[in-house]
């Protein structure tokens, strides 16, 4: 069998989690310009930023999601199902609650100040931060913005607990090896998109189901790449065979988008249900999917390596991601009103809210036990003092 037990951590994972993470940041810098209603807006909006927005949008929370499953496929290996949710609360939902009742509170006041809805300080917005809930006509943030992602990762990881202990330790682990055979073969690994094409175009986004506000999908395609990234890792022959085929997947990748951009900004937006609205979005998941095939099979083939940095970063990203579009807002809420060229304006922006968030993280978070744990981290190990013997003695001893 090829199917993977266990095995040295998979650095490319770790930097493609950390890549994805920095997206997401350049993503949301750029959003202050595009056409599209967001939280702050430069008083110019420009429709050639909307190209990069949607071509990040349809790959970028995805790939995460696959990441994700691949990295829990890694964690099932190691801990039992009580121990798996036990870390997944305090790495997903600890930093949402409390994102939630903090600066998410600080994000709507932003948004509501520059869209005219609100006037006075933001202690002043605080009682009404808690009028209704946000998206549905009210204020209160109840899945954090941008912080939907680890809610929703912690309620796929709880109703597909039982799916994926089957399938790494009970007899699923036939099925998941079956599958991964076939998946092997050349070229099968692009069928996988066929569910998603389906699920594009099936779900109305006017309907709950089909809504699109999360990183431009709906939830339910999210799942479905949650299970693939599972997927992905569990068979060595389906690895080489991704890993082959990446420059092939980044050629589709690119023509298909190409093909999807220019079918949609010549014809407008499709009408639900109309045989145009299926060929664009079909167009769309399966250069998705294209898209995170390549950037997987280009991962393994590059990223494979550990380095400082990496240790650094990956214990970093989750901080930098909660913070992230906070902090964003904050800098862009004074800068978009500056009289200067729009360039500058996103330069200032995107740096010193980098600067600013790796401070945070380096002189706050990263040295204080409690930030540690209310920003998902372990708090920092000490090493236990023997009796009779200093510190400085351990130290040495070790």
């Amino acid at each position: 069998m090829s199917t993977q037990t266990e095995i040295a951590r998979r650095y490319d994972i770790d930097w493609l989690r950390v890549l994805a993470v920095l997206t997401v940041f350049v993503f949301h810098s750029t959003r202050f310009f595009d056409t599209d209603g967001w939280h702050v807006k430069n008083i110019h909006t420009y429709p050639g930023v909307d190209a990069w927005v949607t071509f990040a949008a349809h790959w970028m929370m995805p790939l995460i999601f696959v990441i994700s499953g691949a990295s829990t496929f890694y964690a099932l290996g190691t801990r039992g199902a009580g121990k798996f949710l036990k870390g997944r609360g305090a790495r997903l939902l600890v930093p949402l609650v409390v994102g939630v009742f903090t600066h998410s509170a600080l994000q709507v006041y932003l948004e509501r100040v520059t869209h005219g809805q609100f006037r006075g300080s933001f202690f002043a917005f605080l009682p009404h931060y808690f009028d209704g809930l946000y998206g549905f006509g009210g204020n209160f943030a109840w899945m954090g913005l941008h912080l939907w992602y680890l809610e929703i990762l912690f309620v796929f990881s709880l109703i597909c607990l039982p799916l994926l202990l089957w399938l790494k330790r009970g007899s699923g682990t036939r099925v998941l090896h079956r599958l991964g055979e076939f998946l092997a073969r050349p070229g099968a690994v692009y069928l996988l998109a066929l569910p998603i094409m389906l699920l594009l175009i099936s779900l109305d986004p006017e309907a709950p189901l089909g809504a699109r506000p999360w990183g431009g999908w709906s939830l339910v395609p999210y799942l479905l790449f949650f299970l693939y990234g599972f997927l992905l890792v569990s068979h060595n022959g389906l690895q080489r065979s991704i890993r082959r085929l990446r420059w092939i997947s980044l050629s589709a990748g690119t023509l298909l988008f190409v093909a999807y951009l220019l079918l949609k900004t010549f014809g407008g937006d499709p009408a639900f249900g109309t045989q145009r609205y299926a060929l664009i979005f079909s167009l769309y998941g399966l250069s998705s999917w294209c898209w995170i095939l390549a950037i997987w099979g280009l991962g393994m083939r590059y990223l494979n390596f550990n380095a400082p940095s990496l240790r650094y970063a990956n214990q970093a990203v989750l901080p930098f991601y909660v913070m992230h579009q906070t902090l964003l807002l904050v800098v862009g809420y004074f800068v978009v009103r500056w009289a200067t060229p729009d360039l500058g304006k996103f330069g200032v922006i995107s740096l010193s809210s980098f600067a600013l968030i790796l401070v945070t993280y380096e002189f706050l978070v990263r040295r204080s036990d409690l930030l540690r744990v209310l920003f998902g981290l372990k708090a920092r190990r000490r090493a236990p003092h023997s009796v009779g013997r200093s510190p400085l003695a351990q130290t040495v001893k070790s």
